[in-house]
């Protein structure tokens, strides 16, 4: 009877799976929205905040779910060492693939050459100025303001990196406490199943969100404006591709065995709804559900995820590499190998904690010329209206970098059940949109006392 499981839940997935006319409206919406953005692009800037607000509702789940996974996943494990080591190899793999996003960006860009000839007005120089966060933190800043006011204002403030501390910190308590943290972690578990709920609610906007941003940002750009800067544009699209697909598919297949475009089928509405709002943060809670419902343990995707957000930027490092050489050609200052080398190295690490939200990119690139070049601050105003296109594919590729890593590090530290894996990918397990969870895949937090809480790969 066992065996029918999986049969008979993939026997009714229309049944369990009304969502996929929710994704249907969603590409139905992006349409409506570019041709109102063409046709009445006054009205359509005036949509913008229709798009934020979906975005806002994303992101106000974000610091919550962060939370009872880390919690969950390093509280149901018995050796903090496991853990840590789960982090130095997250850390390590995100730092080389970060250096072969700009050294791939390196080379396209000095080939491409793209922004030759371009000519910087005043109002160009105007609008590069205003990107540049009068806020800006160095390195100590950024390092200080990791450590929250108080451990709910990590919440309040919506920053990843101060919940993950608080996560982090909790879920290593309730593991010191053994037996007796078990309570805990069974509300927690609890508060995670309603946190999800809220979540899928929350989904059944993405319509109404993807129309508003897409009409806002054709309104605003225009198709005319995008013509100048067509080859930057095709250049960067045409590297994170190749980045993609090349480095990240060659990686999954020898390494975990798995092909890149099967991965993308079973995270293809996740793609797309980043499409829509050009945000990866919008797909975070959602990629944290599907990573640990294909088979891999709590504690590699409650930590890879959320760290992956903040330091595995591949999309971005991509992104600023180019735009840099373009607006150093544009500006008539072409820069050296030796002068572009210094410049990337300090935007590297100047990006690390820069969310993966629409204008994040734009904002660190004009933070880190600032900083580093100014004279390279007028051209900004350069890129400034496509930048929104450009953060599509930006949030993509950090989306798609993140999912391979989560699969990576599972299948490195043997924390992938890899015959799952096989079953979910094949569709004979079908992720369930209604809860978000899948019950019975994790070892139940009621086990933990008796297990000694090691985190084990049960029932599939």
């Amino acid at each position: 009877m066992a065996a029918s499981t999986p049969e008979t839940a993939s026997a009714a997935p229309a049944k369990r799976d009304r969502t996929h006319y929710l994704y249907i409206a969603v590409i139905v919406a992006v349409a409506i929205g570019i041709l109102v953005g063409m046709v009445a692009p006054d009205f359509a800037v005036e949509l913008k905040p229709i798009g934020t607000g979906f975005v806002n509702l994303i992101k106000m789940m974000i610091s919550p779910i962060i939370f009872c996974t880390i919690v969950l996943g390093i509280g149901s494990v018995r050796k903090a060492a496991k853990v840590g080591a789960v982090g130095g190899i997250a850390l390590l793999y995100f730092t080389i693939m970060s250096m072969v996003a700009l050294g791939i960006g390196l080379v396209v860009g000095n080939i491409l050459d793209p922004g030759t000839g371009l000519a910087v007005t005043d109002a160009v120089k105007d609008a590069g100025h205003a990107q540049v966060d009068a806020e800006a933190k160095d390195t100590t800043e950024f390092l200080l303001g990791i450590i929250p006011t108080t451990m709910i204002s990590a919440f309040t403030q919506g920053e990843v990196l101060q919940t993950l501390l608080i996560a982090l910190l909790a879920g290593f308590a309730l593991q010191a406490m053994g037996p007796a943290g078990a309570p805990v972690l069974r509300g927690v578990e609890h508060i995670q199943r309603l946190v999800f709920r809220i979540l899928a609610m929350i989904m059944w906007a993405a319509p109404i969100g993807a129309f508003g941003a897409m009409a806002a940002v054709v309104g605003s750009a225009g198709v005319d404006a995008l013509k100048d800067l067509a080859l930057l544009m095709l250049g960067f699209y045409t590297t994170c591709i190749l980045f993609v697909f090349i480095v990240l598919g060659t990686l999954l297949r020898v390494i975990a065995g798995l092909n890149i475009l099967t991965l993308f089928k079973y995270l293809g509405r996740e793609f797309l709804l980043i499409l829509s709002t050009s945000s990866s943060e919008s797909a975070l809670p959602r990629l944290i559900a599907k990573m640990e419902h294909l088979g891999i343990s709590k504690p590699v995707v409650g930590i890879t995820v959320p760290t992956g957000y903040s330091f595995n930027l591949d999309g971005t490092m991509i992104y600023m590499t180019m735009a840099s050489l373009f607006i150093a050609d544009a500006m008539g200052t072409p820069m050296s190998i030796g002068e572009q080398i210094p410049l990337l190295l300090f935007l590297f690490v100047a990006s690390k904690g820069a969310a993966g939200v629409t204008g994040a990119g734009l904002a660190t690139l004009a933070g880190g010329l600032q900083s580093h070049k100014p004279a390279l601050v007028d051209g900004i105003g350069l890129i400034v209206g496509i930048d929104r296109f450009m953060s599509e594919a930006r949030a993509l590729t950090n989306f798609a970098g993140n999912a391979v890593a989560t699969v990576l590090i599972g299948t490195w530290t043997k924390e992938i059940d890899r015959e799952r894996v096989d079953q979910v990918l094949a569709g004979h397990l079908p992720f369930d949109e209604k809860t978000l969870l899948d019950d019975g895949h994790e070892t139940a937090v009621a086990d933990v006392p008796e297990q000694g809480g090691e985190k084990e790969l049960a029932k599939a």
